[in-house]
């Protein structure tokens, strides 16, 4: 039993449809979690840094602050970054789905769901995203294969040589050091290294990978980065564990 996952939850429901969200509060509130209903987007921020939910449960389209901007801020944000989150959406068409993935959700969910749909897809969640984090947010060093970055003073060497690199390179360094060897696509990493303010082509991320290949290579080490062809780009050294 993984007691992150069986545990009862904080979990905060943003739906703004009354009727959906007395459904899923009560549901939730009968199989053991305490629940906190909040009906626009800028309550559920509120809520997420006061009331501290252990999983947020977030419609698609809210008054205020939409579910799709609002997950995006949490990614940010390095407090929430790492919170799970389900997007909650009307809209079955896989785009939207795929979106609402690379928006930064966790999972989601097509309204209206069944109930027992709805607490396996919390549980499934929770199991993935147990410890999520845990390593980068308590120690201040993150490493992979010869890389080292030392997050508190903002310092990455390879092979014990410093590294100089740029801040958008430096975040995506990051973003692929706290998931090696998963595959990311552009929108992932774009929603991890740029401020969702700025408008970016999916297509700049690959410049930026470029110049960081260039500077993690520059001594002629193995090159760490992968291109998956149609996917995107991962940190891997080739070693099976």
């Amino acid at each position: 039993m993984n007691p992150q996952v069986d545990r009862p939850l904080r979990i905060l429901v943003a739906e703004d449809d009354a009727a959906l969200s007395v459904m899923l509060s009560y549901n939730l509130e009968a199989a053991g979690h305490a629940v906190m209903p909040v009906d626009n987007g800028l309550d559920a921020l509120r809520e997420v840094t006061e009331w501290k939910p252990d999983l947020v449960l977030l419609d698609w389209m809210m008054p205020g602050l939409s579910g799709v901007d609002l997950c995006r801020r949490l990614r940010m944000a390095t407090a929430t970054r790492y919170l799970p989150v389900i997007m909650l959406t009307a809209r079955g068409e896989e785009h939207d789905s795929i979106h609402a993935l690379d928006t930064g959700a966790d999972d989601y969910l097509v309204k209206p769901c069944g109930m027992d749909v709805l607490h396996a897809r919390v549980r499934a969640v929770m199991r993935r995203c147990a410890g999520r984090g845990a390593a980068d947010q308590h120690a201040d060093v993150l490493g992979f294969a010869d890389i080292t970055v030392d997050h508190g003073g903002r310092r990455v060497t390879r092979g014990g040589s410093t590294i100089a690199l740029g801040p958008t390179e430096y975040r995506i360094l990051l973003h692929l050091l706290r998931n090696p060897r998963r595959v990311f696509s552009r929108a992932e990493i774009l929603a991890a290294a740029w401020d969702d303010r700025i408008h970016v082509e999916e297509r700049t991320v690959d410049v930026h990978i470029r110049r960081l290949r260039l500077a993690l290579n520059a001594n002629g080490g193995a090159d760490l980065i992968r291109t998956v062809r149609s996917s995107g780009y991962m940190l891997d050294d080739g070693r099976v564990d």
